[in-house]
């Protein structure tokens, strides 16, 4: 490259050719040869003649001007200027490509892929040997340096992970094999420091220079902090405050956002930004909660996967076991307990020693004295957990009750009987609790009384312990520490013998507040689960933040977790036994350095082409001479150089990118929508797509020669990129290691179908004979389950499918014999008259197994591109199929046309009102 100034040239040879300007300017000013003269009396009688339309002697030195500057523009055009071009390296030596690969590249990693396969492309062409090393945590031993051109493969195939980007332990072994020459290194960095980067930059700028992409956008990281209240931890690079979308599945079983939680104030610290994000949801709403996510991010380290510390607590319950009698069961004080707790816990029940076995949070015993396994509940307790103990007559009965251990308070043996037959007070009501206590905010009802309580020993922090109390300032509910859990003691019983709280609403609302500051299982202590050494995962994410299959992953030993995320243990869900605990990606992070090296700046790493512009000046500079052309001729052949001049004009380009901010859609979309053409879901195995394309294909044929339908040609459809709003049908094609659409794909995919979109499902599984493919119900089970489908029943025999186009008894494709499920009928005179309500009479999704397109298919050439059956019976099969796709095809075009009959008395009296009034 040729740098002159702020410009270069990727073809400077090219400029050789202005050398020719100024001779071309010579013979343009050329004059012709001078005319011979020849007396000839006759031309005596042309004098005092005017040519109207004189020939010019010479052409115009602005004209000629004009033809130059476009001669040049091309000239330099083709010499391929670039403005501020990107510096060069200098070094003939072998080069280095570092990729950063962690979550944090995800953002914009295509421009990260484009930048370093220029470097690539560029080495190669300089003959240098080439390394590309991506840091994923994966690379051992020796880089091998090769040529340049041999590693484009591996690089565009290369994605981002869902870990932090992880270096070789060690520069000195990675680059044992460097070759001799002048060395240089190019690091696409992610901006986030990690253990091993310090020492490749000393590494890297030792044994030659040393170039720094930083990255583009902000980083930005989500990640989940423990503690009594579980809440989240908004890291940016910026002081930027997005939303943090809560998403999870909705009564229909649809993923969406439930939530948008607003982050806090910030605390920056060395140019980071901390925002703590809490999650203030109802109990009902945050159980439903399966990951949070930060707005308009794609990476994995903006998402938390939802676990056991978010969701519901685990509370159990001991204490003496129902009566069996329905009447006596309202006197079970576990019954009060268990319908407050059950919609907000899971509850366990049972023995102590069996409750504590199941690793509770929380755990409840009503009227329980005298424990043997004291000393593992009181280890328990310490750990973390909290206890909740309700009095009781059996605990006021208890003759050692003054040295009761786990109880906030020492207690009187006895109680106090305040409104009892043999008392002379009235019972207590409430007092109201403390604006800055637990309870702050409840209610007390009037009507909420107390007739007994157990009274505790007085002590100098009584006072501090009492978090409920009566109207007489006498304890309600105690509460102290105990190491890192809690111990509360209600005075009164569970159930409706001392007071009549468990029976009203504020007994609800009070154990709500409780259980909330529980402090969930932690990491460390489902680490340390001598019963659970190894996690099995469930369910991974990608280095996007999507989620993906867990296949291919052993178990996980529980130390390894510990660690955080990495090669052998993605971000995701593992579960072990009834737990499950997330592994998330995201979390704090400083920012890189990087003494001794060289920054690029990216929005001037490619430098600005400046060939689109000079060539669209040289057409502008070609059409102002035809102009002038065209004013030398006074006005002959004006309008056609004028035309000339619009079309030699050059449109603006628009780049796929600007299309895509603009909000523009596909242009495959945008002539399904113009030409009716039939689309399919790709699935990512050639051989099925090519048939559902193939099929499709053959079927929009078929249309063409025996409907008035017109078909284009097929589309492929993304569904987690596409649009679905233009579509009128999708086949979708089942597989058994097809991946799951993203939620916001589910989202896309029932808006379509609540739209009047309708989705054909083919498990392709028909030959029961095993010719066929595999059993696919499980997978069509998975694969939608998150989509609003009704209720399904068999094509009954008077639906509008079997008579829309052809009369049909049977729905053949390549197989036969399968039924054919569409909604199922709302009610008995929708089934007599066949009249359906969704959709004007469509139904959302139609399945089958009969592998449809491989009847349908045709290659290129025309020809069938699967067989059926045997001779004439095989052929009157894949006719049958044709008629089943024009009659799908124009069951979803017209709707229930055909079964819309009960209309038709309305519609007669009303045409022959409308005759009669007629003047």
């Amino acid at each position: 490259m040729l740098i002159l100034g702020p410009l270069g040239f990727i073809a400077p040879w090219v400029l050789t050719a202005l050398i020719a300007l100024p001779v071309l300017w010579l013979i343009l000013r050329a004059m012709p040869p001078s005319p011979r003269l020849i007396a000839f009396p006759g031309v005596a009688l042309l004098r005092g003649l005017v040519d109207r339309q004189p020939v010019a002697r010479r052409t115009p030195w602005w004209l000629l001007l004009l033809r130059l500057a476009a001669v040049a523009a091309l000239i330099l055009a083709f010499a391929g200027p670039v403005w501020k071009p990107a510096p060069q390296d200098d070094a003939d030596g072998p080069l280095l490509v570092v990729m950063d690969a962690g979550w944090a590249a995800a953002p914009d990693w295509p421009a990260r892929q484009a930048r370093a396969e220029r470097a690539l492309t560029e080495a190669a062409a300089a003959g240098r040997p080439t390394a590309l090393l991506l840091a994923d945590g994966r690379h051992q031993g020796p880089l091998a340096f090769q040529p340049a051109d041999s590693l484009l493969a591996g690089l565009r195939a290369a994605q981002p992970v869902a870990w932090t980007t992880e270096l070789p332990e060690d520069p000195a072994t990675a680059l044992a094999d460097l070759p001799s020459g002048r060395f240089s290194a190019l690091w696409i960095a992610d901006g986030l420091d990690n253990p091993h980067r310090q020492v490749w930059v000393r590494a890297l700028t030792e044994a030659g220079s040393l170039t720094v992409l930083p990255p583009a956008s902000p980083i930005r990281a989500l990640a989940l902090e423990g503690g009594e209240s579980p809440a989240l931890r908004l890291t940016s690079s910026d002081e930027a405050a997005p939303v943090v979308l809560a998403i999870g599945p909705d009564p229909q079983g649809t993923p969406r956002e439930l939530a948008r939680l607003q982050p806090g104030a910030a605390q920056i610290t060395r140019g980071v930004a901390t925002r703590p994000v809490a999650i203030d949801l109802p109990p009902e709403l945050r159980n439903r909660i399966t990951r949070f996510q930060i707005e308009a991010a794609a990476h994995a380290g903006a998402v938390v996967l939802a676990d056991d510390r978010v969701r519901r607590h685990k509370v159990g319950l001991v204490g003496a076991a129902d009566r069996q009698a329905e009447g006596q069961q309202l006197l079970s004080p576990l019954h009060y307990l268990r319908r407050a707790l059950a919609p907000s816990a899971d509850l366990v029940e049972g023995g102590l020693g069996d409750v504590l076995d199941t690793a509770p949070d929380v755990i409840v015993l009503a009227d329980q004295v005298d424990l043997a396994e004291v000393d593992e509940l009181t280890g328990w307790v310490e750990d973390g957990g909290l206890l909740i103990r309700f009095a009781g007559p059996r605990m006021g009965a208890y003759d050692a009750l003054a040295d009761e251990p786990l109880l906030p308070v020492r207690l009187r043996q006895g109680g106090r009987d305040i409104g009892g037959a043999l008392s002379w007070g009235d019972p207590r009501a409430l007092r109201d609790f403390d604006g800055d206590g637990i309870f702050a905010g409840l209610s007390t009802p009037d009507d909420v009384t107390v007739r007994a309580q157990l009274m505790p020993q007085p002590s100098p922090d009584l006072s501090e312990r009492i978090i409920a109390a009566l109207s007489d300032n006498t304890p309600l509910v105690t509460q102290a520490r105990m190491g890192q859990g809690q111990l509360v003691l209600f005075h009164v019983t569970a159930n409706a013998e001392w007071s009549n709280l468990p029976i009203s609403g504020l007994f609800v609302q009070m154990l709500d507040r409780l259980i909330a500051t529980a402090r969930t299982t932690p990491v460390e202590a489902q680490a340390e689960d001598r019963e659970h050494p190894f996690w099995v995962p469930e369910t991974l994410l990608d280095g996007f933040g999507r989620d993906q299959p867990a296949e291919g992953l052993a178990p996980v030993p529980a130390e390894a977790l510990a660690d955080g995320p990495g090669p052998d243990h993605p971000a995701g869900i593992y579960a072990a036994g009834e737990r499950r605990m997330a592994l998330n990606a995201g979390g704090g992070f400083e920012l890189a350095t990087w003494p001794g090296a060289q920054l690029e700046n990216r929005a001037e790493a490619a430098g600005r082409d400046l060939k689109g512009l000079l060539l669209a000046a040289a057409a502008l500079l070609m059409a102002l001479d035809a102009l002038g052309s065209a004013a030398l001729m006074r006005g002959r052949r004006l309008a056609a150089a004028l035309l000339v001049v619009m079309m030699a004009l050059p449109s603006p380009p628009v780049h796929a990118q600007e299309a895509d901010e603009q909000g523009a859609l596909n242009p495959e979309l945008v002539r399904a929508a113009d030409e009716v053409a039939l689309a399919y879901v790709v699935t990512g195995d050639e051989r099925v797509d090519e048939a559902s394309r193939q099929g499709l294909r053959g079927l929009s044929m078929v249309l063409r020669q025996r409907t008035s339908v017109e078909p284009g040609e097929p589309v492929a459809i993304d569904v987690n990129q596409d649009e679905l709003s233009v579509l009128t049908m999708l086949y979708w094609p089942v597989t058994d290691n097809q991946v799951l659409p993203s939620p916001q794909a589910y989202l896309r995919l029932n808006h379509y179908l609540r739209s009047g979109g309708m989705i054909l499902f083919d498990t392709r599984d028909g030959d029961i004979a095993g010719l066929g493919g595999p059993d696919m119900s499980e997978s069509l089970r998975n694969l939608a389950a998150p989509l609003e489908i009704p209720p399904l029943a068999p094509v009954p025999d008077d639906h509008v499918l079997t008579r829309t186009f052809y009369l049909l008894a049977d729905f053949p494709g390549r197989w036969q014999g399968q039924s054919v499920w569409v909604e199922a009928p709302i009610s008995s005179e929708a089934v007599a008259s066949g009249f359906r309500h969704l959709n004007d009479g469509v139904s959302p999704v139609v399945i089958g197994a009969n592998s449809w397109t491989e009847a349908w298919a045709m290659d290129d050439d025309g020809s069938y591109a699967f067989p059926i059956g045997r001779g004439w019976e095989g052929e009157q099969q894949r006719e049958m199929a044709y008629r089943f796709g024009v009659n799908l095809v124009m069951y979803v075009l017209t709707g229930n046309y055909k079964s819309d009959q009960v209309h038709v008395p309305a519609l007669l009296d009303r045409l022959r009102v409308e005759e009669e009034l007629a003047p």
